[in-house]
């Protein structure tokens, strides 16, 4: 990492890493704002982009426990604005199961705002706007990373079933982050924690499937107040490790239980089969990669099996399981391994660079483990 640094590939981060819950690693390397010479620090606040898509999913793990619904619950049962005003455009839209959303196979469109930025902090608004959008791929079948819409519409989930008359960052706070002691962690970025937050900065050109304003707009949209269940939370990594180490004890941590094993074992399970994830076609037709394999489980990105490109790297157990979000987060937890890992970068890279960045901190992760 401090050779990237030093190279300016990056700006810096946080890494921790733990084995069987003991720290071994948790340092700061380079800076928070290489603009104004601010040094990392290992209590440094980012925005943690679509890390946040994990935190919703073990809400709906946690309404799925209680019997408020299930993997295979239609969306529309639960949001019935899915469908749209318009009943000629409704399609398939029927068929979308909850499972479904989380695996990516929902079939909605890639886009990362069904509206401008800035209006997407109101979480009705949003659910309205993507129910007045078409599928663009049978729902099931196909796999296709959604970097806004599934999560916006399980966030909405969430308030319907779990929430019972609470907003979605209240459910977030009383279900999870106040239960785990993430006092760090919020559902965008407070104003007076401006000294403590990492200013997001694009360090890769235009072109890409993101563009670098995308970036921007992202870290803007996740203001304090905003609720975007899919990418707007902010987070330090040692409040991102007490999260990863509820789940691999099992769901509990502190003697406060989240979730059950059963939960856990179901949503670490490989749900998309040999599916690859058509989202990434692009790049890995660019750079002769094989096919990039789904390995999604129910919310989890997994490691899966065989040796192919992964954030997880190629030497983690195939159980291997976590997030990542937009060039820069990551956490995984190895369970054979008992292994932890999770890495905030200041500086966002472009997806090839963020790939091959992480599955080699990743694979010196595990070797130094071992």
């Amino acid at each position: 990492m401090t050779s990237d640094v030093a190279d300016d590939l990056y700006d810096g981060g946080v890494v921790l890493v733990a084995r069987d819950g003991e720290i071994g690693l948790h340092e700061a390397v380079g800076y928070s704002d290489r603009s104004t010479g601010r040094l990392a620090a290992t209590n440094d606040v980012f925005w943690i982009f679509s890390t946040t898509k994990q935190f919703t999913n073990v809400l709906v793990l946690k309404a799925f426990e209680q019997g408020l619904l299930s993997p295979i619950t239609k969306v529309v049962d639960v949001v019935p604005e899915f469908r749209g005003s318009d009943r000629f455009r409704v399609g398939a839209k029927d068929r979308v199961s909850v499972a479904d959303l989380m695996t990516h196979r929902a079939g909605t469109s890639p886009t990362p705002w069904p509206l401008p930025p800035m209006e997407c902090a109101d979480l009705s608004r949003t659910i309205t706007a993507i129910g007045e959008m078409d599928l663009v791929a049978p729902p099931g079948e196909r796999v296709s990373y959604s970097p806004c819409l599934a999560h916006a519409l399980l966030g909405e989930i969430v308030v319907r079933t779990l929430g019972k008359g609470r907003s979605f960052t209240q459910t977030l706070h009383d279900e999870l982050l106040d239960p785990l002691g993430m006092t760090d962690t919020r559902m965008g970025a407070p104003k007076d924690w401006s000294d403590r937050l990492v200013p997001v900065v694009a360090k890769f050109p235009p072109g890409q499937f993101f563009s670098p304003q995308d970036i921007i707009d992202t870290a803007s949209a996740a203001h304090e107040g905003a609720e975007l269940p899919w990418v707007g939370c902010v987070s330090t990594a040692a409040d991102l490790f007490r999260f990863a180490e509820m789940l691999r004890r099992g769901g509990e941590l502190g003697g406060e239980r989240i979730l059950s094993p059963a939960s856990i074992a179901m949503a670490t399970t490989v749900q998309t089969g040999d599916l690859i994830n058509e989202r990434y076609n692009r790049i890995v037709a660019e750079k002769h990669w094989q096919p990039w394999r789904a390995s999604i489980g129910l919310g989890f990105m997994m490691r899966g099996t065989g040796l192919r490109q992964t954030f997880f790297g190629t030497m983690s157990s195939p159980g291997t399981f976590g997030g990542y979000g937009a060039g820069s987060s990551q956490f995984f937890v190895d369970p054979e391994r008992e292994l932890t890992f999770v890495c905030l970068t200041a500086g966002v890279l472009g997806e090839a660079e963020n790939l091959h960045r992480f599955q080699t901190l990743s694979d010196m992760t595990v070797a130094a483990a071992n």
